[in-house]
């Protein structure tokens, strides 16, 4: 079969790679459909990430199952599934108590497992034309026959929840307003779901022209921290108060207003500026143990100076951590269907498989408009 494979910084290539079969009764293989670049691919992509040439890419995936395992009962051939990010076992103490991100099982000595993503487990990707699904029973959500909706459903593998999940670490309740740091599309998908659970007001920080636009699209106010300090901006429209939660959607790759260099650190404390006294930060941009590309010694350890003391003293809460997908993919796959959201503006472009090389590119250099990038194998 064809398939995405990394082959050293900033380099992938449209390979021929063995076809997955079956390899436990649990499993399924499924015909992918459509399958989306993300913006932590492009951590492995630029290098840095302990990725080594051979990985096949893909964590954002969905299609038609093919083949069936004897052991799973819940699904049959011919249904269209997609699949969370997260490889989960469904059984261990983390993914009982819905933690899904962190299953126990599916990769020895670490909690957590996911397709196509280094040190996530032995789970090819789904940047190719078939997927070995593992545990199909648990990871697979049915979904609808046919390919209505094909653009909103695979981003249920990934961003549309882990931007809800920014939203629930950060507790947005209704009539809150809300900053939302990044405007990639994990953080449009963060500021949607703001919008959707009734935030009064959302701010959407980037620089880039498009992301800006597309979040005052969806009723989002755009800051452009390239103009001016982001937390300024915010307050002067916030009666100097700030907001009453944040969203941190950029991770460890940030850039200051200013700065020309990466200051890892610098919207964790710009959220500590931004929010208010009790408020909270919800954190699904993410954050490594360790960074070969770090800006300094401490970066590539993984280790930021953060306002610890600022935090502390406004009685802020944070919450961290991937995504548990399976927690809110069935809910939005709902809300899809009811016509109650419809995240597949996010995405900017719908392309063939054979040209990854070309969008990876374009992607990660943001140019050209590319927000959200499917491919159709």
């Amino acid at each position: 079969m064809k398939a995405v494979v990394y082959k050293g910084p900033f380099s992938v290539a449209v390979e021929n790679v063995d076809k997955p079969g079956i390899q436990h009764p649990n499993e399924a293989i499924v015909r992918i459909t459509s399958t989306a670049i993300c913006g932590s691919d492009l951590h492995m992509y630029e290098g840095r990430t302990a990725a080594e040439p051979g990985i096949v890419f893909g964590h954002e995936n969905m299609g038609i199952i093919e083949e069936l395992g004897q052991g799973v009962t819940s699904l049959k051939e011919g249904d269209r599934v997609v699949m969370p990010f997260n490889v989960a076992c469904g059984f261990c103490d983390n993914c009982v108590e819905g933690f899904t991100g962190f299953c126990q099982t599916v990769n020895p000595g670490f909690a957590g497992g996911a397709y196509g993503y280094v040190a996530m487990g032995p789970w090819s990707g789904g940047q190719a034309e078939y997927l070995r699904v593992p545990y199909a029973d648990f990871n697979c959500l049915k979904l609808p026959p046919g390919n209505e909706h094909e653009t909103d459903f695979i981003l249920l593998a990934d961003i549309f929840p882990t931007g809800y999940h920014g939203c629930e670490l950060a507790q947005v309740r209704p009539g809150e307003k809300v900053a939302v740091y990044g405007g990639g599309p994990v953080g449009l998908m963060a500021a949607y779901s703001a919008l959707l659970r009734g935030a009064s007001k959302v701010f959407v920080v980037d620089r880039v022209p498009e992301r800006l636009a597309k979040a005052e699209e969806i009723g989002a106010v755009p800051v452009n921290f390239a103009e001016g300090d982001p937390v300024q901006q915010i307050k002067d429209q916030t009666e100097g108060v700030g907001t009453d939660k944040g969203v941190d959607a950029v991770g460890y790759q940030a850039m200051a207003h200013g700065a020309a260099h990466e200051e890892p650190a610098t919207v964790l404390n710009s959220l500590v500026d931004t929010v208010r006294a009790t408020g909270a930060l919800g954190v699904p941009g993410l954050y490594v143990p360790a960074d070969p590309g770090g800006p300094d010694e401490q970066a590539k350890r993984g280790m930021l100076l953060m306002s610890i003391g600022k935090l502390f003293e406004k009685g802020l809460r944070m919450g961290t951590g991937q995504c548990n997908v399976k927690r809110y993919n069935r809910f939005l796959r709902d809300m899809i269907i009811e016509g109650r959201a419809k995240p597949s503006f996010v995405v900017s472009h719908d392309l063939p498989l054979d040209q990854a090389p070309s969008a990876y590119d374009k992607f990660d250099k943001r140019i050209e408009g590319y927000t959200k990038v499917v491919l159709h194998p």
